[in-house]
């Protein structure tokens, strides 16, 4: 069977669960191999869980008017691509070279305590230090352009679900 064809829930919760499987494995290498997160890693977290979130939503709604389709293949393209974007500044962080990167400053705990929310955005996008370490690769490529693989397939299939015209069944 076509995944390409798929109802619209299925390929919502397929999205869905490609996003918790790929929180779930952050995870598992943050407790099980002991890869700390930078500041940079949790907002693409975020923006994972929230795309998962689109994705859940427009499986368990699955609306009939084209319209609804569109709204939440819209949503989550636009969720996809905020990560996209967290995952290529991460991704330019780490190919500076190490003497034209600065640090990436106190923990993310404490830029929240002291700063807005505003404010701690603009200081994780900026900073360069820890966020340019490169502790783990597979197929030569690290985590945080693996991120951007995945946000860019995930737009893709959110637009693909979201837009395509789809056959109605007389009988």
């Amino acid at each position: 069977m076509n995944p390409l064809r798929w109802s619209f829930r299925a390929q919502c919760l397929l999205g869905f669960l490609a996003c918790a499987g790929l929180l779930a494995f952050a995870i598992w290498m943050q407790l099980k191999m002991g890869l700390e997160p930078c500041p940079l890693c949790i907002f693409q977290r975020i923006a994972f869980a929230a795309l998962g979130l689109v994705f859940l939503l427009g499986a368990l709604h699955g609306p009939a008017s084209r319209g609804g389709r569109s709204l939440y293949g819209v949503f989550a393209f636009i969720a996809a691509a905020v990560g996209a974007g967290i995952a290529g500044r991460h991704v330019y962080v780490q190919l500076l070279p190490k003497e034209l990167g600065s640090s990436c400053g106190p923990p993310l705990s404490f830029l929240s305590e002291t700063m807005g929310p505003f404010e701690v955005f603009r200081t994780v996008l900026t900073g360069t230090g820890d966020c340019g370490n490169i502790d783990w690769t597979f197929l030569g490529l690290s985590m945080p352009m693996w991120s951007l693989v995945w946000f860019a397939l995930l737009g893709a299939w959110a637009l693909h679900a979201g837009l395509r015209t789809r056959r109605t069944r007389l009988f």
